[in-house]
């Protein structure tokens, strides 16, 4: 029986050999607080290939220094970074798998030494360094920001480039009224607090013909916040701009008791598909081959994220082949080990 997670899946001029996704997470792994791949990432991200993981998607890549969530993230703001990148990308696609970046920048939570900006002066709790209100003039210099890292990762080679909305980065901190409580342009009505995001996919854009997506938090989990009928309005919206595909998580704007089950985001990723008309990427405790068949067969999403189960093995898709009553095709050197 053909088994839909090992269908390819195409998005513009690129393939992947199958619908897993290996979701972005931070690995706090830089050394020296230059945003520098070592060692570790190449151990890290190439495992997953030789796994058979159909896209590789890097962790957060903070677009400048300031947007870094910690010293040790990645970043993406210096043509220093792109050679190694680029070589990374290389040994991932030598297994067959596609490689992305997600570009980020971490808004109120960082936690750097120096000054940290928001898109209002709000910590994110009481124990929070409390952030600056961004300027106008700093607003369109992380929009650049953006617009530059874009450029570095088509240099580098990356297939897809995600946009992190999600998590309460500061992206998702100019999207909630929660976090937003700015009288201008960018503050407000949903339209204005949406306009951050939709000059960076612009700008985006004008670096980036791939294929583009955008990872947002469905919801605040809080009576005043963003609902997942917020987030089928933005989603029209990017759509409309010529993003792809919304990768949906949700949470982490403000502190929050989050019901966490097994797919408890999947209903989110369903209603933006279904309402918005758009690709979605579902994630969140999806750990067993048959849970992800299920998600991609009743239509709830397009793509699997898999997150800490791939921490947990890196061979995952070949765990989930079992499961589903399959096989794929290994590295050759696996042969031995896989048939």
């Amino acid at each position: 029986m053909n088994r839909k997670l090992f269908e390819p899946y195409r998005i513009k001029d690129v393939e992947l050999k199958n619908r897993i996704v290996m979701s972005p997470m931070c690995m706090y792994s830089s050394m020296d607080e230059d945003g520098k791949l070592t060692p570790f990432h190449f151990t890290h991200y190439i495992s997953r290939a030789a796994g058979q993981t159909g896209l590789i998607m890097l962790e957060a890549s903070a677009v400048t220094p300031q947007g870094r969530i910690s010293p040790q993230d990645l970043g993406i703001w210096s043509d220093e970074h792109t050679p190694e990148l680029a070589r990374l990308v290389k040994e991932i696609k030598s297994y067959g798998s596609a490689a992305a970046i997600q570009l980020a920048h971490a808004g109120r939570k960082a936690v750097l030494e120096e000054e940290i900006a928001s898109s209002s002066a709000l910590a994110f709790n009481d124990n929070s360094k409390r952030p600056v209100a961004m300027t106008i003039e700093k607003i369109q210099e992380t929009i650049q920001a953006f617009r530059d890292g874009a450029r570095r990762s088509r240099e580098a080679g990356f297939d897809i480039i995600e946009i992190h909305g999600a998590h309460g980065y500061l992206i998702n901190q100019f999207l909630s009224p929660l976090s937003n409580h700015r009288d201008d342009e960018y503050g407000g009505s949903a339209e204005n607090r949406y306009r951050f995001l939709k000059e960076v996919i612009d700008a985006v854009k004008t670096e980036w013909s791939g294929p583009l997506f955008v990872r947002v938090s469905a919801t605040d989990y809080h009576p005043e916040g963003l609902t997942p009928d917020d987030h089928v309005l933005f989603a029209k919206w990017m759509k409309e701009q010529g993003v792809d595909l919304i990768d949906v998580s949700s949470g982490a704007l403000v502190p929050a008791d989050i019901p966490v089950y097994p797919g408890y985001q999947v209903p989110f990723a369903d209603k933006i598909r279904r309402e918005a008309g758009i690709a979605t990427g579902a994630v969140g405790m999806i750990t067993h081959g048959l849970q992800a068949e299920e998600i991609l067969r009743s239509e709830r999403a397009d793509l699997i994220f898999v997150a800490r189960e791939l921490l947990r093995d890196p061979y995952w898709p070949r765990t989930a082949a079992s499961q589903l009553g399959t096989s794929i095709e290994p590295p050759v050197q696996y042969e031995r080990g896989w048939k």
